[in-house]
């Protein structure tokens, strides 16, 4: 594909190149995937005014996340097996988002380590964790963060169990890859991507193995995880991650108008209203729709971040109308990713700035601070 004009067609070009197993754990949901499609379609009915013969010059999209000043109101969000979308993905990314002037979140199921991007980047980074039970190996990832200069630590607390995902079953997901006859066959029609993990040393989840007690080995890895979901994650936990941190803080993972309070309460610095991209609790509500309510809520006490379905600039700036402060991008930076590696992730993340600037000049507006929900046709929008 020689013309790129949106996050579609880098999305058809990433499902192209990268081994089906990888594809599918980045572009599915669990279960019937119903919410993982809702995130996306309920952007769809929110229709904007359309304003003429006003000053468009001179437009702004530069803003805060976090107090972190940004190029425009969008993180990369934390994304799991980023490195087996692409060999060094993380890295990738993270150089992409550093050169852009956005936020990266590694995430702690990362294939890159901490130190990799740390040492790979010039600038902080963000750094997403989960809450297991070994709570000593969460001190020591805390700590990684810290040294590694991380500028904020996205808490994520909607993953106590594990969300069903057929097509991961199915295709007998793991990292290293899982070498059945299907998965041969399969790869080796992805010579690139092949290619590219035979020259990397990152083949493996760098914050965990070797970091985690009797982790020593990929081999060790499955048995281990399986035993460290928490099931008793509290508020408790999170006021302790908090003053372990002492910077500031994200909480990940609201869909709740209580829930919401809760994390206002825990003095946090953002919320960020996700279902996990409808990878977790299938039927729930999507973020989009859910945005607006948790604003009303909570939207004067503490900053409000959104992610799930944003596959163009006309979503981030539905999500601003309704409330956000910022949004994140996963999947949409994947597709870059796997489509062609760093450059991929600077085009997915030039797609959606040139959108989003657009849509603002034709709704009237010159700075991305001063959306709010009169660019919306009223009546359109959830309530």
């Amino acid at each position: 594909m020689k013309t790129i004009t949106c996050i579609e067609d880098l999305r058809r070009m990433a499902q192209r190149r990268v081994p089906r197993m990888f594809y599918d754990y980045a572009d599915s949901g669990s279960w019937t995937e119903s919410t993982y499609r809702a995130n996306s379609s309920d952007f769809e009915p929110i229709k904007f005014r359309q304003r003429v013969a006003v000053d468009m010059s001179n437009r702004s999209l530069r803003t805060t996340m976090a107090g972190q000043e940004v190029s425009m109101p969008v993180a990369l969000a934390p994304t799991g097996l980023t490195g087996m979308q692409h060999a060094d993905g993380e890295i990738l990314a993270a150089r992409a988002a550093e050169q852009f002037g956005v936020p990266f979140t590694l995430s702690t199921m990362s294939i890159c380590s901490i130190e990799d991007v740390a040492a790979n980047t010039t600038k902080p980074f963000w750094f997403q964790l989960y809450v297991m039970k070994d709570r000593a190996f969460i001190e020591r990832l805390i700590d990684r963060a810290k040294a590694a200069k991380c500028s904020a630590l996205v808490l994520t607390l909607d993953l106590q169990v594990l969300g069903q995902r057929h097509k991961d079953i199915r295709n007998g997901l793991s990292a290293p890859p899982r070498l059945t006859l299907p998965n041969i066959l399969n790869m080796a029609t992805k010579p690139a991507w092949c290619l590219g993990m035979l020259g990397t040393k990152r083949r493996q989840f760098g914050n965990i193995v070797g970091h985690a007690t009797s982790v020593s080995d990929m081999s060790s890895l499955s048995s281990w995880t399986s035993q460290q979901f928490d099931l008793t994650l509290s508020w408790k936990d999170v006021e302790w991650i908090k003053q372990r941190w002492g910077g500031k803080l994200i909480i990940k993972g609201i869909m709740d108008a209580e829930d919401a309070r809760l994390a206002a309460d825990s003095g946090a610095d953002a919320l960020i209203v996700s279902n996990h991209g409808g990878r977790q609790l299938d039927g729930a509500q999507s973020s989009i729709a859910a945005l607006p309510g948790i604003v009303e809520a909570v939207g004067k006490r503490i900053e409000v971040h959104m992610d799930g379905g944003i596959r163009s600039g006309q979503d981030v700036i539905k999500a601003l109308a309704l409330g956000a402060r910022g949004v994140y991008i996963g999947r949409a930076f994947l597709y870059g990713l796997g489509a062609m590696g760093e450059e991929g992730v600077r085009r997915a993340l030039e797609i959606i700035r040139n959108e989003l600037d657009i849509t603002m000049a034709f709704c009237g507006l010159r700075d991305v601070q001063r959306v709010d929900r009169n660019i919306l046709l009223p009546g359109s929008y959830p309530l």
